[in-house]
């Protein structure tokens, strides 16, 4: 069902610092830091040659990151996004199977213009998943 790891995310208290981290320290290409005001999130991503590294900084009122890091203070892994080739068979085999989705189940646009869902940490020992449809 899922194919390669799409990104690990790390919430981040400050994306311009953390990206600066990756960019001047470690080389990394790193892209420009964009509003996801859907999500409640500003995003950065550090592509790798075998993954992404996604920053999130959090954005506006409620931010879910905001939320994330009142109980992780110094940030940390958030989310691992795995890719699926077709996201609402996967969202249907997984409830069959006993797996919860978050939110109201249907596919939302994430932050590459691309189907995301994200599944209950408690049903993937204690992380949070993505998928990404491809």
């Amino acid at each position: 069902m899922i194919g390669r790891l799409n990104h690990v995310a790390i919430a981040v208290r400050d994306v311009d610092k953390a990206a600066a981290v990756y960019r001047d320290i470690l080389g990394a290409n790193v892209s420009a830091a964009i509003a996801q005001p859907d999500h409640g999130v500003t995003t950065v991503f550090v592509t790798l040659p075998n993954t992404k590294i996604e920053l999130l900084e959090p954005l506006g009122e409620g931010s879910p990151i905001a939320k994330f890091l009142e109980r992780n203070p110094d940030g940390g892994l958030h989310h691992l996004c795995y890719e699926v080739s077709d996201i609402c068979a996967a969202r249907d085999a997984l409830r069959m199977a006993g797996m919860r989705v978050l939110g109201d189940g249907e596919p939302k646009t994430g932050a590459h213009g691309k189907p995301v869902l994200f599944l209950h940490p408690k049903d993937f020992a204690g992380t949070l998943v993505e998928l990404e449809q491809v």
